[in-house]
């Protein structure tokens, strides 16, 4: 048997050196453990959404960043696009009018002369007709310009003048029962004096109506 009032010994945690008040020994398991030190984990102690980030423009939709002032959004706003200037329209340009007009004048006499000696009659409309196709064909490609109308004017009237001497070499051909190269090419300074002896006022109205139609058709064109 052990003696009464035999002095115990302190349970751990109790009071050391017989201060009440001392604090435990941080030994015990269930002590305040220490911070866990950094393992390198990159997403371990991440901040909460929404924290600040030392960016005053981040995260917030909408708000451009600082490098991104007056720069237009993919769907609007900031400075609108320019576009360039339209390149100035191809029918300008006055030697392709002046050409165009001069082949347009042949194949228009070509088609008129044909008519001509077809029908062995000589009318108005026709004339017309070749002095329009003339200036609307050298209007559409030349524009307005002053020299493509002078031109398609001076071309239609020597189209119409054209017209008429294949007309004629083709009743004589016809007339001499000779091919119509033969007369044209190897007789073509009879063709020209028949022509004159039987030029009248109308004829050279015809040859008016066609440079008058070759104005209008410049106009019209443009």
């Amino acid at each position: 048997m052990q003696p009464p009032n035999q002095p115990q010994q302190p349970y751990p945690g109790g009071p050391v050196e017989g201060n009440p008040y001392a604090a435990a020994p941080t030994g015990t398991p269930y002590g305040e453990q220490p911070p866990a030190a950094p393992t390198g984990n990159p997403y371990g102690q991440q901040p909460p959404a929404g924290a600040p980030t030392g960016n005053p423009f981040a995260g917030q939709p909408g708000q451009p960043g600082p490098d991104q002032q007056g720069q237009p959004g993919p769907f609007g706003g900031g400075t609108p696009f320019t576009p360039a200037p339209p390149a100035p329209p191809a029918r300008n340009n006055l030697a392709v009018g002046v050409l165009v007009a001069l082949g347009a004048a042949i194949v228009a006499g070509i088609l008129y002369g044909v008519l001509l000696g077809s029908i062995e009659r000589e009318f108005g409309y026709a004339a017309v007709g070749v002095g329009f196709l003339v200036g609307f064909a050298a209007g559409k490609l030349g524009g307005a310009n002053p020299v493509v109308i002078a031109a398609s004017a001076v071309f239609s009237v020597g189209g119409v003048y054209f017209g008429q001497l294949i007309g004629y070499a083709m009743v004589m051909a016809d007339v001499a029962h000779v091919p119509f190269s033969e007369v044209f090419f190897d007789h073509f300074d009879a063709v020209t004096s028949i022509w004159k002896e039987e030029a009248d006022f109308m004829r050279y109205l015809f040859l008016a109506l066609g440079a008058i139609a070759a104005v209008g058709g410049v106009k019209k064109a443009s």
